[in-house]
């Protein structure tokens, strides 16, 4: 099973020769290069999430945004349709209240977080796995430990398919030896594909500052046959200011 987490870079027609216009055409083409069976995207504006509902034929993409009226960015997950079967999807905010929209953690920043979660069965190994995407803060790490804490126990204290591996996947905001990241460190169930990965943020630049901030951790009976970054670009078009990262995960025997 081949994941990748991919923040794709909110649209504002910001960037100029990077702004998604320009690299929609090399983003559909890395897909398809590579056909990964699933795509945690962070930074899906509704108009992108649009556009990937409309060109990603081979898959279901689910999401919502994080705002009250359920628009700004959302935390998609796209799969393939003829390799996985989705069982249950939820979409909760990282704060003290959940399951109410925009809510946010007094430590972090002026965004809402939101989290998506999918439970999804390997048709062809009829199986079952729990995937949570998210995109924890960018300013705060109080909000980080706690939006993580707050996936980590909803993930302990699942009810239907309890016993389901789980797999975290997306865009940390935080450096793999983070203080925040503690709290994955202590829980030996968790075991991070993407440890030495280097860089993933670029911003664009490689003279940038690098960042180490995009992960994927998962928990047997998975385990993980390799991990690599999606460095593609053409010219100075890049698929987006973050690198792709992509885990190839299998059950284990």
């Amino acid at each position: 099973m081949k994941l990748v987490t991919f923040n794709i870079r909110c649209d504002f027609d910001q960037d100029g020769e990077n702004s998604f216009r320009f690299r929609k055409g090399l983003i559909l083409k890395k897909l398809e290069e590579e056909k990964p069976d699933v795509i945690c995207f962070q930074e899906v504006l509704p108009h992108v999430a649009v556009w990937l509902r409309e060109n990603l034929k081979d898959y279901y993409v689910v999401g919502c945004g994080r705002s009250e009226e359920l628009r700004d960015e959302q935390v998609s997950v796209a799969f393939r349709k003829e390799k996985l079967n989705l069982i249950s999807m939820e979409t909760f905010w990282l704060s003290p209240s959940p399951y109410e929209p925009a809510s946010r953690y007094p430590a972090q920043s002026t965004c809402p977080r939101v989290c998506t979660e999918v439970l999804l069965e390997d048709l062809e190994e009829q199986k079952v796995f729990r995937l949570f995407n998210l995109h924890l803060d960018h300013m705060g790490v109080e909000a980080r430990r706690l939006g993580l804490t707050q996936i980590l126990k909803k993930a302990k204290e699942a009810v239907l398919f309890p016993d389901a591996p789980v797999i975290l996947a997306g865009d940390f905001n935080a450096e793999q030896d983070g203080e925040e990241m503690r709290i994955l460190e202590e829980d030996i169930s968790y075991i991070n594909a993407t440890k030495g990965i280097g860089i993933t943020y670029h911003g664009f630049k490689p003279e940038d500052p690098p960042e180490s901030i995009d992960d994927i951790f998962y928990q047997r009976p998975l385990k993980c046959r390799g991990v690599h970054k999606w460095e593609d670009r053409e010219g100075n078009v890049w698929l987006s200011d973050h690198y792709p990262v992509c885990a190839e995960l299998e059950w284990e025997m």
